[in-house]
């Protein structure tokens, strides 16, 4: 074992007794990054350099007596976020020369409580994708494999990279982002922890927008705790981001030990999806037994709209797609292919600068907001959206938080489904709901498949109640008691 094997927290504690030196740690997690990224390609841009001129620094600080929440802890940030002086590129050509001089207010927040940053991880392009298999840079390979078969299997997405990089033990915890699911999905394919929060709860401002009224930024992690401990950092309010809500941030680490007794858990009844796997409705039964046993009381609740969220919510995503990358015209920043005139330049630009994902995601929202069509589907998409938030509301007048399967399935490998859009779309059945309503939701592992794949258990909350989204969520790991390292890890000593 080495020591990028601790957990964030385990990290934290053993920098503040002085177990070990920042330094000592993030050389651990660089030599890890050598040895295994050119294997999972989790990793765009390593700054190994800055990171080790962190580090030194944390040392100092923590020499002289210093205390803040991250201080010394090594982190990777999901290259979506913008990063002063380091490329961002949001896995796309057309962003690949792009330096931000300023710093998103989440990694801002991360490095004002001493966070060291690692480097940038690989996504889908704009975050428009269920698998990394869209990223400009080549996709990102789950250090996890089936049992009897060497088929490299998909992260999930869109942060599959960070997903990958804290399963595979590259990095204590990653910054992720999620606008459908791309934060519950690869952390349920990776067999870690990963927390969407409630919309407003973490700036915006910075992160490069793909649904701006969807995105949200949020932790991942080995464990739930991981997972509130950065929160905390990630979380509060900024002027800067008029979506951002201007609330307290509880203490969501101290959350995880509250435990679930005399809780009210809701199980939603339209979650029973045709496709899932029987293993994840078993997985799913058992999550809400270890909840029973704890104390919690099992409600059955209805969500009658949730069945059309998927529809509405690729509807509203690609709609404000359009709009958002209607910037990226190769004049101001990024890529810039020249042509005959200013149209050609446009049309040169983002033909060589836009995968076939993101054009196809543009093409749709551009069509749903056009005259004529506009009626018919953008404004019934958003009154489905409102009736969607209704049906959660509603519930949550009767129960303290909702369980269900993150995913319909377990990881699968890299070429299976890719072949229609609309197979892959449905890997967001059970986690799009959460983002049309703006409510937060968890995915922790919650035991294997019988192919030896991890399968996650969702938590969903009321607005702004992180806290009992991790109380469940915490109640739910310390049942499962899962600690298998992923395949990849586990047969490779550093």
């Amino acid at each position: 074992m080495t020591l990028c094997d601790l957990s964030l927290a385990e990290a934290r504690d053993g920098l503040r007794r002085r177990d070990f030196t920042s330094t000592d740690i993030t050389t651990d997690c660089l030599d890890a990054i050598a040895a295994l990224n050119p294997k999972l390609n989790a990793f765009v841009t390593v700054t190994a350099e800055r990171a080790l001129e962190q580090a030194a620094q944390a040392d100092r600080r923590l020499a002289a007596g210093e205390t803040a929440p991250l201080l010394g802890v090594p982190l990777a940030i999901k290259d979506l976020f913008c990063t002063e002086g380091v490329r961002t590129t949001a896995g796309s050509r057309i962003l690949g020369p792009f330096v931000p001089p300023y710093e998103s207010t989440v990694t801002a927040n991360l490095l004002r409580d001493g966070a060291v940053f690692l480097g940038k991880t690989n996504m889908d392009e704009f975050a428009m994708g269920s698998s990394n298999m869209t990223s400009a840079y080549g996709p990102v390979v789950n250090p996890w494999t089936r049992h009897g078969d060497n088929a490299q299997l998909v992260p999930g997405g869109s942060s599959g990279g960070s997903s990958a990089a804290v399963a595979a033990r590259l990095a204590p915890g990653a910054t992720a982002t999620d606008t459908g699911g791309s934060i519950r999905q690869p952390a349920s394919f990776c067999g870690i922890a990963g927390i969407k929060p409630t919309y407003g709860r973490c700036s915006r401002w910075g992160i490069v927008a793909f649904a701006s009224s969807l995105d949200q930024a949020g932790p991942m992690g080995r464990t739930v705790r991981d997972c509130a401990i950065m929160l905390a950092s990630m979380a509060g309010h900024d002027p800067k981001d008029s979506t951002s809500a201007d609330i307290p941030v509880p203490d969501f680490e101290a959350a995880c030990g509250r435990g679930v007794k005399g809780l009210r858990i809701g199980v939603p009844r339209e979650y029973r999806s045709d496709g899932m796997s029987p293993e994840i409705e078993a997985m799913w039964q058992h999550g809400l037994a270890w909840l029973r046993e704890q104390g919690a009381t099992l409600v059955d609740v209805s969500l009658p709209h949730t069945k059309y969220a998927l529809a509405t919510y690729y509807i509203v995503a690609p709609a404000e797609a359009s709009s958002n990358l209607a910037r990226y015209d190769g004049v101001r920043f990024g890529l810039r292919q020249d042509g005959s005139d200013l149209q050609e330049l446009y049309e040169n630009t983002r033909a060589a600068g836009f995968g076939a994902e993101v054009r196809r995601r543009v093409l749709i929202g551009t069509y749903v907001l056009s005259a004529g069509y506009y009626d018919a589907y953008y404004l019934r998409a958003q009154k489905l959206r409102a009736l969607i938030l209704r049906d959660f509301t509603e519930a949550f007048e009767k129960v303290d938080a909702l369980v269900t399967p993150t995913a319909p399935t377990a990881a699968f490998a890299m070429g299976e489904k890719m072949d229609d859009p609309v197979t892959m779309y449905l890997n967001d059945v059970f986690t799009v709901p959460a983002n049309m309503a703006g409510i937060p939701g968890l995915s922790v592992p919650a035991g294997l498949d019988s192919a030896g794949l991890p399968l996650g258990l969702q938590v969903l909350g009321k607005p702004f109640d992180e806290e009992t989204v991790f109380a469940v969520g915490a109640a739910i790991e310390r049942a499962a008691a899962f600690a298998t390292l992923p395949s990849l890890r586990a047969g490779v000593a550093l």
